[in-house]
């Protein structure tokens, strides 16, 4: 109790928190785009539902993880070698990840041009059950990708763990509100929800990309992410002008 006293003192110890609760907004920003496309396929009255209980359960993963922090730095020790490149744990969950992730965009896109053809997308079944359970499933998949790579960073950042969890359950509280909000809007607008599995192809071969050893900073792909939705709002803004012109619009 006297460590988190003296924590708590410290200016630099909450200059850490943060920084390291944006960080952590930010890093969830992928995961809610990603939790947002996957539960509107969903019927309605499960889709609230399944991000609730994808994002808690993202909360209870991340914390666990937290726990064995120790475990989870050894994680970043390259296990082989190859292509002159040492590949860790670590390395081997971000190419999972963003292999993944390119698929799912691949498949939702090729859905997107095509809403006739849906014989393959399990998601899009009209069992509930099984599409629940499955939405479930890829959304844990996926955090604990995210979880992995934001714990490591976290890590990097400060060595006080009260820290790391005060910044964790206020990213994914962040992401508790946000999800219904954001879920809604890409559900509206169907040029939002290619830009946004444009974004998930693009955060899938940046992951691909980090576990073959390229760096890429993030803030180039936050930044090209933001002038791509500004892009888009803007042209939504000017799509409803027109409408509101030609009297097709309330």
């Amino acid at each position: 109790m006297q460590d988190l006293l003296l924590l708590a003192q410290d200016p630099a110890a909450w200059v850490a928190l943060i920084t390291l609760v944006v960080m952590e907004v930010v890093l969830g920003i992928d995961n809610l785009i990603f939790i947002s496309i996957l539960t509107n396929k969903l019927p309605p009255e499960h889709r609230e539902k399944a991000r609730r209980i994808g994002i808690g359960l993202a909360l209870v993963m991340r914390l666990a993880l937290l726990g064995t922090v120790a475990w989870i730095v050894k994680l970043t020790t390259p296990v082989f070698e190859a292509f002159g490149h040492g590949f860790s744990w670590k390395d081997m969950i971000l190419i999972a990840g963003g292999l993944f992730l390119v698929w799912k965009a691949t498949k939702e896109i090729h859905h997107n041009v095509d809403p006739a053809d849906h014989g393959e997308d399990f998601i899009a079944s009209s069992a509930a059950i099984n599409s629940f359970g499955a939405a479930i499933a890829q959304i844990l998949l996926l955090d604990l990708v995210f979880s992995v790579d934001s714990i490591i960073t976290a890590v990097g950042m400060t060595p006080h763990l009260p820290i790391m969890v005060i910044a964790v359950v206020a990213a994914v509280t962040v992401m508790l509100v946000a999800a219904n909000p954001l879920a809604n809007f890409i559900e509206k607008n169907p040029t939002i929800v290619m830009l946004a599995l444009a974004f998930l192809l693009m955060i899938g071969t940046t992951l691909i990309a980090e576990g073959m050893g390229l760096h890429v900073p993030k803030g180039y792909i936050y930044a090209a992410m933001a002038f791509s939705a500004l892009v888009e709002i803007l042209n939504m803004v000017a799509r409803n002008a027109r409408l509101r012109k030609a009297g097709k619009l309330d």
